[in-house]
């Protein structure tokens, strides 16, 4: 008898030992998601989420989410951009989509880039930290427009919401902090919540979200530059996003299809946007956890890069019981993209202060309120402002560049003019996961952003709702607790 093994024979054997291997679910389960094109896997996943027992504090924490984005949409809908482009979209032939707070009918593509740009434009819209991204502008934007148009029930949009900040949060933390380089997270990985968020309300199938992903993949853009002034440049292209999910969630409806490795392609998104994308973080623990647990809800409407500062500011003054005649000077030290982002130490508008931070930091030494009203023409040319402003210096300071974007810190040091110092550590900001707004601190936002639109009984009632909104039967009805009220406030 031989002893020789001949090559055939070889792989009939390891042919027979892995049909043996992937008769277990879950080696089938891993062999096939390694055939998968990374659209591909996210799809797979966002469409079993339809079918999935979602824990109900998870259910609970997309609730907070969509009503911190009526807050904000609200209060936002009032101003430029939105006012302009309800103008300059509107169309006499309406649509199943509203505008807030007008209740103006639109289709959903337009309605949700109008509501995207308003709940961008006042600063208060929702965070995933690790990802450089405010997910609530644009998923929901996309989502409350679907969700309208095809009368679908709070429960549903709940579950489309969590769907869309699963695969944009985990897409934006992993082809970050790289892609913050030139990008705005928010207007470019924004289209990948909003395109889930929309087909999950048009009940795609795993193929078509696929091709939804990578058809929006080309539409993605949106520069960081548009930070640099006051134009409306930053809110306009997050509606975009929103409205560009609308618009590939619809097309792969009907069959319109994307190249299926447009993410991770040899010309594809991650080589064209990031640098050493590893893909393998985005899928880290998809299955026993969800990011929107980790959202940041804002307590200052503001740049969320100045918050730490504030943060440890205000407690020092609080603590101390510091008049502004105190201070004498105050130091902040935090990471490279608060410095660089919120560099403006002579501020001309409104917006420009959201990006300061000797503005910001001058409101908390002054122990003001930092909510929107804190950002106006008047304020801004305040002198007992202006002077504490240039009391304010700020550096690059390499204990929180370290652990950026994980944490976003700071460190604050608070010299007096009778000679006493004080020093402050802000590891994480007040509405972050490890210091959240509690339900009530957000029905206090939300009542300070909603009630000077609509009132305080339809910012009430609106709030109330919205905290059910998993018992609402059809999200179309919501628009009004908007409207009526907004008339009635503008009658009185």
């Amino acid at each position: 008898m031989s002893d020789h093994i001949c090559a055939a024979d070889i792989r009939v054997g390891i042919d027979q030992m892995v049909n043996s291997y992937v008769t277990s679910g879950e080696v089938r389960a891993e062999a096939e998601q390694m055939q998968q094109t990374i659209a591909e896997r996210f799809a797979t996943y966002t469409v079993g989420l339809a079918s999935t027992d979602i824990p109900s504090t998870t259910r609970h924490n997309a609730a907070r989410c969509i009503l911190d984005w009526y807050a904000g949409t609200i209060s936002g809908g009032v101003l430029a951009p939105a006012t302009l482009l309800a103008k300059a979209l509107a169309t006499p032939a309406g649509g199943m989509a509203s505008l807030l707070p007008s209740g103006q009918m639109l289709d959903a593509r337009t309605a949700a880039l109008i509501n995207g740009a308003a709940s961008h434009t006042v600063e208060v819209d929702d965070i995933y930290s690790p990802g450089l991204y405010h997910p609530g502008s644009p998923v929901i934007s996309a989502a409350v427009a679907m969700a309208e148009a095809v009368e679908a029930s709070g429960e549903e949009l709940v579950t489309a919401v969590i769907a869309g900040y699963e695969v944009s949060n985990r897409i934006a933390r992993t082809v970050n902090p790289a892609h913050y380089t030139y990008w705005h997270t928010t207007a470019t990985v924004g289209h990948f919540g909003a395109v889930v968020a929309a087909g999950m309300l048009l009940k795609l199938n795993a193929t078509q979200m696929a091709h939804g992903l990578t058809s929006v993949t080309s539409f993605a853009a949106g520069l960081r530059h548009a930070f640099a002034s006051d134009a409306m440049g930053k809110a306009f292209h997050v509606g975009r996003a929103a409205e560009a999910g609308v618009l590939g969630a619809q097309a792969a409806k009907h069959g319109v299809t994307g190249v299926p490795d447009m993410l991770e392609g040899e010309r594809g998104f991650d080589k064209a946007m990031s640098r050493e994308v590893n893909w393998d973080c985005a899928f880290e623990d998809i299955h026993d956890t969800y990011t929107i647990d980790l959202t940041t809800q804002k307590a200052h409407a503001c740049c969320g890069h100045t918050f730490a500062a504030i943060d440890a500011t205000q407690s020092i003054v609080r603590e101390q019981g510091l008049a502004p005649d105190d201070i004498k000077s105050i130091t902040v030290g935090t990471y490279r993209a608060g410095v660089e982002i919120c560099a403006n130490k002579d501020p001309k508008t409104p917006y420009e202060a959201k990006f300061s931070l000797p503005y910001t930091v001058a409101l908390a030494a002054l122990d003001k309120r930092t909510g929107p009203a804190s950002f106006s023409e008047n304020w801004l040319n305040d002198d007992q402002q202006r002077a504490m402003m240039a009391k304010v210096d700020y550096f690059l300071d390499e204990r929180c560049e370290a652990v950026f974007p994980r944490l976003r810190s700071a460190y604050v040091d608070l010299e007096t003019v009778d000679g006493r110092s004080f020093s402050q550590h802000q590891p994480s900001r007040r509405g972050d996961p490890a210091d959240p707004l509690s339900d009530d601190m957000l029905s206090e936002k939300f009542a300070g952003l909603v009630e000077p639109v609509i009132g305080r009984d339809g910012a009430q009632s609106l709030c109330d709702v919205l905290w059910s909104i998993a018992s609402v039967d059809n999200v179309a009805k919501l628009k009004e607790h908007v409207s009526a009220n907004l008339a009635a406030q503008a009658a009185e």
